[in-house]
């Protein structure tokens, strides 16, 4: 289901750009689209051979057209195997408290952690060590993120504020204060002169990182808002939130372009664009990961059989976007084909609810983290 904002529908410029556009409302049925693949580039590939799943509430739009940005794929692309066999390769220890979070570096050497201790620690992601461990917050730390060149790691924290600490000189470099609760989410934007913050207060803030100063306050959801990021260009900013609603905005103006939802608005625990942000992947506490085309507003493939009805699951693509994953309450992480929407991979080893996933920029290696019995992360290597 769509839910149009009226006057702040804006309209795509161009054919196939990565930004939504508004749709004029109910139209007649036309074909189903070609459904997704990322390839290796990050672009999205179109493979008419498979039928995509369509939520039975969005209305039918037109299929999308052909697109020259679309590139045809490799050969050593269409033979690459179709099944992983990701292997722990090491296992970090070292919060006291459940974790939260974590990310890898834009150069993926180094892994970011945060945890529910106060604390932010930095992991070697070759030898599987402690680097530092920041301290600088007087409450648990739901996220982290990082600047998209590596010099900035940003901490969002219940204690209302949001930490940027310098890379180089691993303190805190500037403090963002403006939310009235629990900051519970924070991202970069591309440029790295942005960030974009969610938190319990219900609103979404975009700062100015080099000034620390709040740019623009938006009323975006009326539940607390769980998610937040930026698309690849940075024009776009999607947040979703505990009232079951995916929203797409424009950085500049501020104003919601589209709203997405399905009927049933089960809370949304994490959200992430496809490489081109033609796409955007949606991990739900109805134990389902949906991918929406957001130029057509369509929900166009589900995934299911992992266990998500009260964390806020983190569910991302994996290396190279063949794949989904997803953390589960099951204790287990979840991997599915990205065309099939078959899991194709379970892996075991953690003993608490897996809250938090991370796949790495360059290499098939994802990281997963627990909660309170487990307390680990772990490192996965596809072998």
């Amino acid at each position: 289901m769509e839910v149009n904002q009226g006057p702040n529908i804006v309209e795509d410029a161009a054919r196939d750009t990565p930004a939504p556009v508004a749709e004029s409302g109910p139209q007649s049925p036309d074909p189903q689209p070609a459904t997704p693949m990322l390839d290796q580039d990050g672009d999205t590939n179109m493979d008419t051979k498979q039928e995509p799943i369509q939520s039975p509430n969005v209305l039918p739009a037109s299929p999308p057209q052909p697109s020259s940005e679309i590139p045809v794929r490799a050969e050593s692309e269409k033979k690459a195997k179709d099944t992983p066999c990701y292997r722990t390769k090491y296992i970090l220890t070292g919060h006291t408290k459940s974790i939260s979070a974590i990310k890898f570096s834009p150069d993926g050497t180094m892994l970011a952690s945060c945890a529910a201790d106060k604390l932010v620690k930095l992991w070697d992601v070759e030898r599987g060590e402690i680097i530092r461990t920041l301290e600088g917050h007087t409450e648990g730390i739901s996220d982290v993120a990082w600047s998209a060149d590596g010099d900035y790691l940003a901490s969002a924290s219940d204690d209302k504020t949001i930490c940027i600490w310098s890379m180089e000189t691993l303190t805190v470099a500037r403090v963002l204060k403006g939310h009235t609760n629990f900051v519970f989410c924070v991202n970069f934007s591309p440029q790295s002169n942005l960030l974009v913050s969610g938190g319990f207060d219900e609103t979404v803030r975009i700062w100015d990182v080099a000034r620390g100063r709040s740019m623009k306050i938006l009323p975006a959801h009326s539940d607390p808002v769980t998610a937040v990021t930026f698309n690849h260009d940075g024009t776009l900013i999607a947040s979703c939130a505990m009232d079951g609603l995916v929203r797409l905005w424009d950085t500049e103006s501020g104003q919601c372009l589209k709203t997405l939802a399905d009927d049933d608005n089960p809370i949304c625990s994490h959200i992430e664009f496809s490489p081109n942000s033609r796409y955007i992947l949606v991990g739900t506490q109805d134990s389902t990961v949906r991918l929406w085309d957001t130029q057509m507003s369509r929900c166009v493939k589900t995934y299911t059989g992992h266990v998500n009805r009260t964390y806020s699951l983190f569910a991302v693509f994996a290396p190279g976007g063949r794949y989904i994953v997803s953390g589960s309450e099951d204790s287990k992480v979840y991997i599915w084909n990205l065309q099939t929407r078959k899991v194709i991979q379970v892996l075991e080893g953690h003993r608490d609810v897996v809250i938090a996933i991370a796949s790495h920029p360059t290499r098939p290696i994802i990281a997963s983290a627990s909660t309170e019995k487990d307390l680990s992360i772990r490192i996965w290597e596809d072998a």
